[in-house]
């Protein structure tokens, strides 16, 4: 489909200044098509994905169409979540900037029924709503159709997946007959088809295919990777890729209230976002992420439904979707206007099968990679901070200390060792993080024959390791101590065997999913401690024992004390 330029739309001039204001010049394939349609008066069945550009293709169409004479409803945007609401409603608002009289008024649960009956009695044009406070207002009698010259279905897939369809007929058959309806939906399933039959007046049908709009302009990569591992894989590629600003979509609430507890104690700015967060809670957490207030916003689906934000760096698929549709959405938030973006998927397991589905659906390339090793993040680490070093030498923009440096050479020491004391404490020999253990599959998942799709599927290749020794592997040695001396079988010695170490006692282990990545990212995170601080780790069932220096053990007692980790609340003592 050919691309047009907005001055070849007919549009009014206030339209152009706006859109010329918000920086476009070219409309998308969407665009080019749907507001001429629209224009004429036509009825529209639109086939479009999330960063097609079609809110402006139906809201463009909207605003001209606007009598502002009229202080009434003219234009019904029905929309399947607040947050589309509030996108929509934003968008709108730019779009009208430049035309005087036109006012448009966003309605959805969980805002002030005040304000939405104020802007309903100051004469609001375009409404944008979710259906079932939209029908609230219908049956209150504080809002009325019968001047509603245009109702656009946006998304109207999923408001059907949502259950609204009973909502959407009876907001349809109480608008006028003679009015103009149009709908978007990124498919067009038989519940879809039965609306616009009814409804609709010989739609013009545009499609766009999904992959002409997003797939092409973002990289698309997975890693196969066991469940345990998807923390520590997400915090090395978000280090070695030096990712600052990207969303993260998990498939559940609880999984989105850990993983934004795990980055936040490993040291990265993050926020959440799923259904059971306050109405008043996710409009904050949705403008802090637009300012760029924190780096990663962890998502569900449905939460982050109409989610406009520019710029994204990443899509994270911290956990596979449901099916490709919803993939091809959550990547469509990366690499809009017409910018590259990065989608990266993690691969747990038989999801591989689920994967592959969703490479034939986007039609796209989607690279399996390895993960990077330890080695590399501390490399790539080490060389950021080298190349901050030389920045700093070559400009000469820092306090010189002779004397200290003299008082050091007098003291015996050399240069050498004095630089590489420096860069000790200044933290730029940090530890490796700890390894990746890979457990391979008891039983062999074989291919299905006849399964051509498959065979061009380049073999695993896991990493090498050495597993790590659990209790029960290590070899038995002969204790000479008396019975009376020796520790129980069912707990490590209380005193750490190293000098310098203290031996603190956690309250969560094994039970609780924690392996020794998280130890070390709670109380590097929080207490902001570098991570040499960290001894031995032993994990029990319900408890773990992990030894600290004699220095930092108050720190770790008073700051992890207390605080909310993967669901419960630490309780850390010394060891007795």
């Amino acid at each position: 489909m050919q691309k047009k330029l907005f001055t070849e739309l007919g549009l009014s001039p206030e339209i152009l200044k706006a859109v010329a204001k918000m920086g476009f010049e070219e409309a998308s394939p969407i665009q080019s098509e749907t507001i001429p349609t629209l224009l004429e008066g036509k009825d529209v069945v639109g086939l479009s994905q999330t960063g097609s550009g079609k809110t402006a293709a139906f809201a463009i169409p909207a605003i001209e169409r606007v009598d502002t004479t009229l202080r009434a409803p003219q234009v019904l945007i029905l929309c399947p979540t607040r947050e589309l609401a509030m996108q929509v409603a934003e968008e709108v608002a730019k779009l009208a900037l430049f035309k005087r009289g036109i006012r448009e008024l966003p309605i959805y649960g969980g805002q002030s029924y005040d304000r939405q009956l104020r802007g309903l009695r100051e004469g609001a044009q375009i409404i944008i709503g979710t259906p079932g406070r939209i029908m609230d207002h219908l049956e209150r009698g504080t809002l009325k159709l019968d001047q509603i010259a245009m109702v656009i279905l946006d998304e109207a897939d999923r408001m059907l997946d949502m259950g609204f369809r009973d909502d959407i007929e009876k907001i349809l058959s109480q608008a006028r007959p003679e009015r103009q309806t149009v709908f978007f939906s990124a498919t067009m399933p038989p519940a879809i088809n039965q609306l616009v039959k009814r409804y609709t007046r010989d739609p013009v049908n545009i499609r766009i295919q999904a992959q002409e709009m997003t797939v092409p302009a973002i990289d698309q990569v997975y890693y196969e990777i066991d469940r345990r591992n998807k923390l520590e894989v997400l915090c090395r590629l978000i280090d070695l890729q030096d990712i600052k600003y990207g969303i993260i979509f998990c498939g559940t609430k609880m999984m989105c209230d850990e993983l934004a507890d795990h980055l936040k104690a490993r040291g990265y700015s993050s926020d959440k976002l799923h259904g059971d967060i306050s109405q008043a809670m996710r409009e904050r957490v949705v403008a802090k992420f637009k300012k760029r207030g924190f780096e990663f916003l962890v998502a569900t689906d449905v939460a982050a439904r109409g989610l406009d934000v520019d710029d994204i760096e990443v899509v994270f698929n911290y956990d596979l979707p449901q099916d490709a549709e919803d993939y091809v959405h959550r990547i469509g938030r990366t690499g809009r206007a017409g910018k590259t973006g990065r989608a990266i998927t993690f691969v747990a397991g038989r999801e591989i099968w689920k994967m592959q589905q969703i490479i034939r659906f986007t039609k796209g390339k989607v690279r399996r990679e390895k993960v990077p090793s330890a080695e590399e993040v501390e490399e790539k680490r080490t060389n950021a901070f080298l190349e901050t070093l030389r920045e700093t030498l070559e400009k000469g923009e820092y306090k010189r200390q002779d004397a200290v440096i003299d008082q050091l050479l007098d003291g015996g020491y050399s240069a050498t060792d004095i630089a590489s004391a420096l860069l000790h404490l200044l933290g730029g020999d940090k530890p490796p993080a700890p390894p990746i253990v890979e457990e391979r599959p008891q039983r062999e998942v074989r291919e299905p024959r006849g399964r051509g799709d498959y065979e061009s599927r380049p073999p695993r290749d896991y990493p090498k390791y050495e597993p790590l020794q659990t209790r029960e592997a290590r070899p038995e040695k002969r204790d000479t101590r008396s019975p009376a001396s020796r520790p129980s079988r069912d707990q490590p010695a209380p005193v750490s065997h190293e000098s310098g170490m203290i031996r603190l006692s956690f309250n969560v282990g094994h039970t609780h999913e924690m392996t020794p990545g998280d130890f070390v990212g709670v109380i590097a995170g929080v207490t902001r401690l570098p991570k040499e601080v960290i001894g031995r780790i032993e994990i029990l069932d319900r408890a773990a024992f992990v030894d600290v220096s004699e220095d930092s053990a108050n720190a770790v007692l008073k700051k992890l004390n207390g605080i909310k980790f993967k669901g419960r609340r630490l309780s850390v003592t010394i060891a007795r």
